[in-house]
């Protein structure tokens, strides 16, 4: 059922913990599941000196929570934005399909620890403006969303406006990421 590389980064897994005095801090979960995930970085020269998690959940979660760390550190903050579940599901030799949740939360909750720490210097991650090419960028991996249609070409995250906060937001989530709005299931 599950890889040898999974089953390793569940019962080893790396960088569990907090980083006190963290640059941003990201938290996700999965009210179906139960599967809670915290993403702690520390920031340098726009890179990810230190990457840290706590997760609760099950095996596949830790899993996903431990190589999402290590795939992390040493990245910059746009790299970091460009990980997908599929290649955090892909750099564990695959998950079960009724796990491949898991790495969206692990994806997802770097994500938002990066957003945080965009906040907590002042930029506004949800609708970046690159500088000298204008336009919407997708708040994932930055990647230019003209002409996409919902789905951001560069990282293949499904998007949608939230009809609340009018800010973009990853399509089939209960809730908008940004102002935690109820988003339709259509």
């Amino acid at each position: 059922m599950y890889t040898d590389k999974v089953m390793d980064h569940f019962q080893n897994p790396r960088n569990v913990g907090v980083l006190k005095d963290a640059d941003g801090v990201g938290k996700v979960g999965n009210p179906v599941c139960g599967d809670m995930m915290t993403f702690y970085i520390k920031v340098k020269d726009q890179k990810l000196e230190d990457v840290k998690f706590q997760t609760f959940g099950c095996g596949a979660a830790i899993a996903v929570s431990s190589i999402v760390s290590e795939m992390a550190k040493g990245m910059t903050l746009e790299e970091a934005m460009k990980l997908t579940n599929d290649r955090v599901a892909e750099e564990l030799g695959g998950l079960p399909k009724n796990k491949l949740h898991c790495s969206n939360l692990g994806a997802d909750a770097l994500h938002k620890a990066i957003e945080n720490y965009r906040t907590r210097q002042g930029e506004d991650p949800a609708v970046e403006k690159k500088k000298g090419r204008g336009g919407i960028c997708c708040p994932y991996c930055d990647g230019p969303l003209e002409g996409a249609e919902g789905l951001c070409r560069s990282c293949h995250v499904k998007l949608m406006e939230c009809p609340a906060c009018h800010k973009i937001t990853k399509a089939g989530e209960d809730t908008c990421s940004h102002c935690g709005a109820r988003l339709s299931s259509t």
